[in-house]
């Protein structure tokens, strides 16, 4: 037999069974006596029998009422403790949220801004990945994280980008080089020195190569290191000098390293907010993007961009 009693049948039900009255249980209710020997007359109907002896002076439960009174708390207790729970993760309270991150962002930023959230909602839990640019865009498109940190991916993917700042590059050499000295320096320097390249599947590689192309350079790598640490450690033994944005330091752990800004051009390595179009954040995830964009993002634009990231 299947019994299809609604939460506020069992509502009502608990309720008068706790006040042994009609009509101390309709005030609690904030409904009306008839309104709530109404609901009780229906849910008798339903399971075919009483469930409370009434007279005008005494309100008690039959035996079906006692047998059925612990029944409806319990799932009146589970309802509420559910939706409690859906409660929190609309609020950002709850959930856990899977950031992807270049991995100088991963090191200079997300620490921060992982504490900061978790202070507030320390239900939230975080998974933070390290990745390269190509990489790191798969995962956000495959939804193996709910949003990236990393460079601005191409017009012809899936991905909306949402702007935080620029992170200007720089010329990394030892520090007992004569360039190190200087205030700045350009990029026809790597025309004359051994230059060491970076990897094609990061940030940085794709970046210097256009920059070399627009200066009319070829400069050939005397090597290619895998990542901005292996870089910086190959600069320290003296094999070549590389270009690297400013945040990328953060992985060098090298008191042998200076560097110089890069002019003529200047430029910069554009970093934001990826999602991927069409999937929604969860609510603790959009937190943490809003709390991003308005602390990373340029203050003209913070307004318009924390609306996209939202979407």
């Amino acid at each position: 037999m299947r019994v299809n009693l609604t939460l506020q049948q069992l509502e009502a039900f608990a309720q008068v069974a706790a006040d042994a009255s009609f009509r101390t249980a309709a005030k609690a209710l904030r409904v009306s006596q008839p309104a709530l020997s109404r609901t009780i007359r229906l849910a008798e109907e339903t399971l075919g029998t009483r469930l409370f002896d009434r007279d005008t002076r005494h309100v008690g439960l039959t035996p079906a009422g006692e047998e059925l009174l612990p029944i409806a708390r319990r799932i009146l207790q589970e309802f509420n403790s559910a939706f409690s729970e859906l409660s929190q993760f609309l609020d950002g309270r709850r959930g856990h949220v899977t950031v992807a991150a270049l991995p100088s962002v991963g090191v200079a930023i997300l620490p921060g801004a992982v504490a900061k959230l978790h202070q507030q909602h320390p239900g939230v839990g975080f998974t933070l990945e390290e990745a390269l640019a190509k990489p790191l865009l798969t995962m956000v498109d495959q939804g193996l994280a709910d949003f990236g940190i990393t460079v601005k991916p191409r017009a012809d993917t899936r991905l909306r980008y949402t702007h935080l700042f620029d992170d200007p590059f720089g010329l990394v050499c030892r520090r007992d080089d004569p360039l190190a000295k200087l205030d700045s320096v350009s990029w026809k320097v790597f025309a004359s020195r051994p230059f060491l390249g970076s990897s094609s599947l990061g940030s940085v590689g794709p970046i210097l190569d256009a920059v070399f192309l627009r200066q009319g350079m070829e400069p050939t790598p005397v090597f290619k290191y895998p990542s901005i640490a292996v870089g910086g450690a190959m600069v320290a033994e003296g094999l070549g000098i590389t270009a690297l944005p400013k945040l990328s330091l953060q992985l060098i752990a090298s008191d042998q390293l200076a560097w110089v800004p890069l002019q003529r051009p200047m430029t910069h390595r554009q970093i934001g907010v990826v999602t991927r179009i069409g999937r929604s954040l969860s609510p603790a995830a959009a937190i943490m993007v809003r709390q991003l964009v308005e602390e990373l993002s340029p203050p003209a634009q913070r307004g318009s961009l924390a609306k996209a990231s939202a979407k």
